[in-house]
């Protein structure tokens, strides 16, 4: 359990504060004031003050914040007098200029990419990329009915381009019945088949036919960014599918996890992969799980709702078109509801992760 929470929370905090370097680097850049930078959300549990800026640790480990001066219309005492008391360069964050502020915004968000490229650049250096060989076509199978053969290798099903046997797989198990196009090449020639998975009434899933495939390619220095960028697009493309589920009513409560099930995961990852591969194998999948949250976080924070990266930069966006700036005391209040709702959507997330633990 204690190695569970530290590793955890050595995950998050390197997520969360990647996430917010980048505001407070890109902020200072262009000659924004930051008062805080945090991680962690709720009371103050150890701060120190530096150069006009509070550097904070807080408990919640659901988030974390970097504040500039006079954001979204709203000031506080405390705020006023570290300001006066340590005041440091810069210019309060409406009185910058609009494009400014935008890159100081989406900072955030694409440092989170940067981290996950950077973590997968050293997950390919170290343990290959699975390359989307088909190890063996099961009798019967859906696959053998369309002709694909052992050693073929796919590199496109209908119009999405396929890097790794994991994107087969992921493909497979979201398939619904639909004829699928694969592409695929075979003793260098390409050819073309289509696939309609078949139902498992023992599974209640649907199976194209493929097993014991990913061929790993032992990556030299010039795969190693060219997978650590298919590493990232995977990640981000299984983002944007799962968001796709969660609008379409394809997920319940019990697909969804907060903090308390990301943290169950780390743990079981870690010792799944220790006992099974050793510590070093366990070590690369806490990086693939860095991976998967820093995209996670990079993509979540631009979606445009109130109170997230994407909702501001969808005010100052509109202040590009209009000319003029939305007023601030009617921004803050916009964000200021859609905190409310996230918090209340975070305390459901973190209470049905305690129910899952429980049954």
């Amino acid at each position: 359990m204690i190695r569970t929470i530290i590793l955890f929370l050595i995950i998050f905090s390197v997520v969360v504060i990647s996430h917010e370097l980048g505001h407070f680097l890109i902020a200072r850049k262009n000659g924004i004031r930051v008062i805080e930078f945090s991680v962690g959300m709720g009371p103050t549990i150890f701060s120190f003050r530096k150069g006009g800026v509070k550097y904070a640790l807080k408990p919640l480990p659901i988030g974390g914040a970097c504040l500039f001066e006079g954001e979204d219309g709203l000031e506080n005492q405390e705020e006023e007098e570290a300001v006066q008391a340590d005041r440091s360069e810069g210019i309060p964050f409406p009185k910058a200029g609009v494009w400014s502020r935008i890159a100081t915004i989406f900072a955030g968000p694409f440092f989170n990419f940067l981290l996950a490229f950077v973590v997968a650049l050293v997950l390919n250096a170290f343990s290959g990329a699975d390359l989307p060989t088909v190890g063996k076509v099961v009798e019967n199978s859906a696959a053998m009915e369309a002709g694909l053969q052992e050693g073929d290798v796919i590199t496109r099903i209908d119009h999405e381009r396929i890097h790794f046997y994991r994107e087969v797989m992921l493909i497979s198990s979201l398939n619904k019945g639909e004829t699928m196009e694969v592409h695929y090449e075979r003793d260098g020639q390409e050819g073309v088949t289509y696939v309609t998975p078949k139902y498992s009434e023992e599974d209640q899933r649907y199976y194209i036919g493929i097993a014991n495939g990913g061929e790993y390619l032992k990556c030299n220095p010039l795969q190693v960014f060219q997978y650590g960028f298919y590493e990232v697009e995977y990640w981000v493309k299984l983002t944007f599918k799962s968001l796709g589920m969660v609008l379409q009513g394809q997920v319940t409560k019990e697909d969804v996890s907060g903090p308390i099930g990301i943290a169950k995961l780390v743990g079981d990852s870690y010792d799944h992969a220790e006992e099974n591969y050793g510590t070093a194998s366990a070590i690369l999948t806490m990086l693939e799980i860095v991976v998967l949250l820093s995209v996670n976080l990079g993509i979540l924070n631009l979606l445009p709702f109130p109170a997230l990266d994407g909702g501001r930069l969808v005010f100052m966006l509109i202040e590009v078109v209009r000319g003029k700036p939305i007023p601030p005391e009617k921004e803050g209040m916009v964000h200021f509801a859609g905190l409310v709702v996230l918090m209340l959507l975070m305390v459901f997330v973190m209470y049905n992760d305690i129910m899952k633990l429980v049954r």
